[in-house]
């Protein structure tokens, strides 16, 4: 069963992707061009995004928001 991206999540998602590249598109920039490390920091570089769709107060995408 395939189901629709909610507004919430296709917004985290953006956020995500946005970081992801502008981390690898820096470190390029600055010379590197280990692929192995642009991934590696590409993914570091989300983590402060998954805390943040973790943390039940964050207004913008928490994980466990309570509804209102």
């Amino acid at each position: 069963m395939v189901h629709a991206m909610t507004t919430e999540q296709k917004e985290m998602l953006k956020s995500w992707c946005k970081v992801f590249v502008a981390s690898v598109l820096s470190l390029y920039a600055a010379g590197e061009r280990d692929v192995v490390a642009l991934l590696w920091s590409a993914a570091i570089s989300v983590l402060p995004l998954v805390y943040t769709w973790l943390d039940p107060n964050d207004l913008r995408f928490g994980k466990f928001k309570k509804s209102k």
